[in-house]
């Protein structure tokens, strides 16, 4: 096996950023059909959700969501190994439900393996795929 590099904060932000505009299509759409209000606490927990789900299953089947498959990245256990859902599900909590503590946490404590909190809890690393 390769080494495994590390992706970059810039490259998992573009990713994220990708699944949360993929994800707010989706949403906007059960919005209008469910006339709910898309700013009210349904609303937003309702998107908080459906990114949860969204990433929990694509990483936990695949270990990449669209957005990591078009940035080249890819998240796995520290060792190159899968991803199971039990792992994507504690990593994808920390990113649908508490990123700015997440996030604040990771650049903090886990700079130089540009893990977020959640990648500590659940055991696992984003690197780059190119080279796996």
């Amino acid at each position: 096996m390769n080494e495994i590099i590390f992706a970059s904060w810039r490259d998992r932000f573009w990713a994220w950023l990708i699944d949360v505009l993929l994800i707010s299509i989706l949403w906007s759409r059960i919005i209008v059909i469910s006339k709910t209000d898309a700013l009210g606490p349904v609303g937003v927990t309702l998107l908080e959700v459906l990114l949860f789900l969204y990433w929990t299953v694509l990483e936990g089947y695949r270990g990449q969501s669209l957005g990591k498959m078009i940035m080249n990245i890819v998240v796995m256990g520290p060792a190159g190994e899968r991803l199971g859902f039990r792992d994507s599900a504690i990593e994808s909590f920390g990113k649908a439900f508490l990123l700015p503590l997440d996030c604040i946490i990771g650049w903090t404590v886990f700079h130089s393996r540009s893990q977020r909190a959640f990648n500590k809890l659940s055991n696992t690393i984003v690197a780059s795929s190119n080279d796996l």
